[in-house]
C-alpha cells in the first residue's frame, strides 16, 4: 500500500485491558507471610515458599479465594465448579522460582461484564476472565552516589546496579482480562475508575497500597469501516492487525495518556505506509510516551503446565454463601429514591464507600438535604482542595456533625460555618466550638442586626435611591454593608428581608 493510499484510510483504535489488582488479605496467597509490608525493611516478609526455595510447598489462602468469588459475583461472571492452578514459566530476577503460579485455561471467574458511564452514556464491557495468581517481587534500579536510596532510583538505562525486594512476592493478585471492547483512551479511564470503585466497595482492594493496581493495555489500529455503529468488530480483523502491549501502567490517568500516545504513534506509522511492529512497550510517565521493550511474547513462550503441588480448587459448595455488599450503582439509586437526592449529588456521595457511609451517618442525625450539602459540596470540596480523603477525618466525625448541628440550630450562618469554621478545622485541627469562640462567629442578636440595617440605609443614600428607582441589585450592596457591620455573623437571607421591610416602610 502506498503512503498516499494509507493517508486516505480512516483508522479506529481497538483496545483490550489486563488489569492486575492486589487483593486485600492479611497474608500472601500461598504462605503465611504478612502482606503489610509498607515501611518495612526489604526482604523481611519472606519465607521458603515465597522465596521459591527447593521443597517448599504452597497452600492456597482461603481469604484470597473468597475475595475472587466476591469479584466474580460483582461482575456477574460464571464461577465454575472446579478451577486449577498452572505454572507460567519465564525468567526475571523478581520471580525467584523462575515461574509464576497462576491460572491458565480454567480461571475462577469467566464471562463477566461491567457497566460504566462515559460522558453520561452507559457502556458495558465484557470481561473474558479474572484469575488468581501471585505477585512477583519489586525491582529498583539505582545510580551510584550519596543520599537516600529513593532519590537515586532511575530507569534501567541509567542504573549502576539493581536491587530486588521480595516482600511483595506472593501477594495475591487478581488479573482481570477484558475483551477488546474499548474504542478510545477516555473509555479506558472511565472503566478503570468504575472498576476501582467496585473493588473498594467489595472490601477486597486498597488503592493507597503502593502498586495495588497495574494495567497492561493492548492496542491495535484497524480500518474504521470494519467497526460497526455499536463498536462491534469481527475477530478476524483483529487477528490480521498487529497490536502492541503497553506494560505496567500504574494509574487511570496514565492509562489514558499511554493509549493516547500509542494510538497517535500507530496512526502516523500506518498513514506513512510503514508497518506497526507487534511488540511490548513501556510507558514513560515523565515524558508521556511509550518506548519499545521487547518483541511481544506469545502464549507458547510461557510453557504453561499444571501446578502439581496444588490440587484443583473447588468452591461450588460455599460460593453462594459468600456475601457481597451493596454496590455503587445500587447505592446510588437508593440514595435518589430514599433521600430524594439529585443524580449528581448521589453520584458524588457514592464515589467511594467511605464517603457514602459518612453521608448516611450524618443523614441519620439531620435533614438529608442538609447532610448532602455538607458532605457532597462543602466537606468533599475542602478535602479535595487539600488533597485529602474522607478517610483522613474518620476520627473527627463527631466534630463535623457538631458543625452541622450549629448550622441546623441557627447558631452560626452557613456561610461562616463553611468558609471559616470548616476551613480552620481542617487547617488547624481545632474543633468547631473553639473556632466559633475564637473568631466571634456566634449569630448577632436581632436588635444588633436591626440597628446595622438602619445604619446601612442611613449611610448609603445613593444605594437607597437606586433601589427605589427599580435597581433591585442595589439591595445586594446594602446586604454586604450589614454583613460587614455584623462581622458576617448575621444571616444574609434575614438581612435581605429586614432591609426590604425598612426600605418599604
Amino acid at each position: 500500500m502506498t503512503a498516499q493510499a494509507s493517508e486516505a484510510r480512516e483508522l479506529a483504535a481497538v483496545i483490550g485491558l489486563e488489569v492486575h489488582v492486589q487483593l486485600e488479605t492479611e497474608t500472601k496467597i500461598f504462605c503465611g507471610c504478612s502482606t503489610d509490608v509498607a515501611d518495612s525493611e526489604p526482604n523481611t516478609h519472606t519465607c521458603p515458599v515465597c522465596l521459591g526455595l527447593p521443597g517448599a510447598l504452597p497452600v492456597v489462602n482461603e481469604g484470597a479465594v473468597e475475595a475472587a468469588v466476591k469479584v466474580g459475583k460483582a461482575i456477574d461472571a460464571d464461577i465454575p465448579e472446579e478451577t486449577t492452578f498452572h505454572r507460567k514459566n519465564y525468567y526475571y530476577p523478581d520471580l525467584p522460582k523462575n515461574f509464576q503460579i497462576t491460572q491458565y485455561d480454567s480461571p475462577i471467574c469467566q464471562d463477566g461484564e461491567l457497566e460504566f458511564s462515559v460522558e453520561s452514556e452507559r457502556r458495558s464491557v465484557d470481561i473474558r476472565r479474572a484469575h488468581l495468581e501471585e505477585d512477583p517481587g519489586s525491582i529498583k534500579h539505582v545510580r551510584e552516589g550519596s543520599g537516600p536510596l529513593e532519590s537515586r532510583t532511575c530507569s534501567i538505562e541509567r542504573a549502576d546496579y539493581t536491587l530486588i525486594d521480595y516482600n511483595r512476592a506472593g501477594t495475591p493478585l487478581m488479573e482481570i482480562v477484558t475483551e477488546p471492547d474499548f474504542r478510545a483512551p477516555g473509555e479506558v479511564r472511565s472503566f478503570l475508575e468504575k472498576l476501582e470503585e467496585v473493588l473498594e466497595y467489595l472490601g477486597v482492594f486498597d488503592a493507597t497500597r503502593d502498586g495495588s493496581l497495574r494495567i497492561d493495555a493492548n492496542l491495535s489500529m484497524v480500518d474504521a469501516s470494519e467497526v460497526g455503529e455499536d463498536g462491534d468488530i469481527d475477530k478476524s480483523v483483529l487477528e490480521d492487525a498487529n497490536r502492541t502491549e503497553v506494560k505496567n501502567i500504574s494509574s487511570h490517568k496514565g492509562a489514558e495518556q499511554a493509549l493516547s500516545f500509542e494510538a497517535s504513534r500507530q496512526r502516523k506509522l500506518i498513514q506513512s505506509g510503514r508497518a506497526v511492529e507487534q511488540e511490548t512497550r513501556h510507558f514513560n510517565e515523565t515524558h508521556g510516551n511509550t518506548v519499545s521493550m521487547r518483541s511481544k511474547e506469545e502464549e507458547k513462550d510461557y510453557r504453561y503446565f499444571r501446578e502439581a503441588d496444588l490440587p484443583p480448587l473447588r468452591v461450588s459448595h460455599w460460593k453462594d454463601e459468600v456475601p457481597i455488599p451493596e454496590l455503587p450503582d445500587a447505592r446510588r439509586e437508593r440514595f435518589v429514591a430514599e433521600y430524594g437526592l439529585s443524580e449528581e449529588a448521589a453520584s458524588k456521595l457514592t464515589s467511594t464507600k467511605q464517603v457514602a457511609d459518612f453521608f448516611e451517618d450524618v443523614a441519620e442525625r439531620f435533614d438529608a438535604d442538609l447532610a448532602a450539602t455538607w458532605v457532597a459540596d462543602n466537606l468533599l470540596g475542602e478535602l479535595n482542595y487539600r488533597d485529602m480523603a474522607i478517610t483522613d477525618i474518620d476520627d473527627r466525625f463527631d466534630e463535623v456533625t457538631r458543625l452541622v448541628e450549629l448550622v441546623a440550630e441557627d447558631d452560626i450562618t452557613a456561610k461562616n460555618a463553611h468558609e471559616t469554621v470548616l476551613r480552620e478545622m481542617l487547617d488547624t485541627g481545632d474543633g468547631p466550638d473553639a473556632v466559633v469562640d475564637r473568631e466571634g462567629l456566634g449569630k448577632t442578636s436581632g436588635d444588633e442586626v436591626q440597628q446595622a440595617v438602619v445604619d446601612a440605609i442611613d449611610e448609603n443614600p445613593d444605594a437607597v435611591e437606586d433601589y427605589h428607582s427599580g435597581e433591585d441589585g442595589a439591595i445586594n450592596f446594602l446586604v454586604g454593608q450589614v454583613m460587614q457591620k455584623t462581622g458576617g455573623s448575621a444571616d444574609p437571607g434575614d438581612v435581605n428581608g429586614l432591609l426590604r421591610e425598612e426600605l418599604e416602610s
